[in-house]
């Protein structure tokens, strides 16, 4: 965990019944010490850089008050406490700021509300058709999706990187220099990349690959919760369509295709020829998994009569 702090002075988006859409974080910052208590304050024309002044507005059509806000963490280590402080921890993963699992979420999905995200700018769901009619007079709306996470890019480009299709990554993931997110690829917050590789699968909240891996089509690593670690190891290689739930595993492991494996999952074992569960594989590098063993216990089904 952190033991520090951040602030930050952004743009909110704030819906006129008081839902916080978003907020928009240009340049966070790390610290031990900030003299302001933890929270977030509305700032008035003064206190902000004069580039910032003009995003300071009313929009009508979306029904949306865009207010300038400073919010201050002062210890990371302690859950979010509203929207605001949220967004500000997912602008620090997405920046490389702070890595995955370096930082307190829990309950932070909780606190964000769903959005209609669209090329106008976050709008309320419940109010979003009387929205669209007010927004075409400025041209055509484009509805990007109905979520309680954006897309990484509308918020943060982190460099050297590359992504396929935007919407296949959401803000607060943390993806490294080399990172390639292909079509088909997927990160989700508190999740990603510590060095270069290529994603064609899906990570999940909690997922970290380390540098060298090659995630394939449609494979996954899945936590049982985005404030728990699965943590791949280096120049690791998971086959199509495979799924790592729940497991670590060390460097140079490599997954076939088409297999889960899960902790209660037996392998076979080639050079004791034994049967031992995958949740002992944790962490152990040098691996080479192509299949899983049979079910040890047979499945029993229970069949109804048949009444003519």
């Amino acid at each position: 965990m952190s033991s520090f702090g951040a602030q930050a002075v952004g743009i909110a988006n704030i819906a006129m019944d008081g839902t916080v859409l978003d907020t928009w974080y240009p340049s966070p910052l790390l610290s031990h010490h900030f003299d302001l208590p933890t929270g977030t304050i509305r700032l008035g024309a003064q206190d902000l850089p004069r580039k910032m002044l003009n995003l300071v507005r009313i929009d009508e059509d979306r029904m949306v008050e865009q207010v300038a806000v400073r919010t201050t963490i002062e210890d990371l280590d302690l859950p979010p406490i509203d929207a605001h402080d949220v967004y500000l921890r997912l602008h620090l993963l997405s920046h490389r700021m702070v890595k995955p699992h370096e930082i307190n979420i829990e309950g932070a999905l909780e606190l964000l509300a769903n959005v209609v995200w669209t090329n106008k700018g976050p709008c309320l769901a419940q109010n979003f058709e009387d929205v669209r009619v007010a927004l075409r007079s400025r041209g055509l709306i484009h509805v990007y999706g109905i979520d309680k996470l954006p897309r990484m890019v509308d918020y943060v480009v982190p460099s050297d990187i590359q992504i396929t299709e935007a919407e296949r990554v959401r803000l607060g993931a943390y993806l490294a220099p080399g990172t390639e997110v292909l079509r088909e690829g997927y990160v989700a917050y508190n999740a990603g990349t510590l060095g270069a590789g290529r994603i064609e699968g899906h990570l999940y909240p909690g997922a970290v690959l380390d540098e060298g891996f090659d995630l394939g089509i449609s494979a996954s690593i899945v936590s049982d919760k985005a404030s728990n670690a699965v943590r791949i190891g280096k120049r690791c290689t998971i086959g199509l369509g495979s799924a790592i739930v729940g497991i670590d595993l060390g460097d140079d492991v490599t997954i076939g295709s088409n297999l889960i494996l899960e902790p209660s999952t037996m392998v076979h074992r080639v050079e004791d020829d034994a049967l031992v569960r995958a949740e002992t594989l944790s962490g152990i590098g040098n691996v080479q998994i192509t299949h899983v063993a049979d079910r040890v216990e047979p499945v029993v089904i229970h069949q109804q009569p048949h009444h003519l």
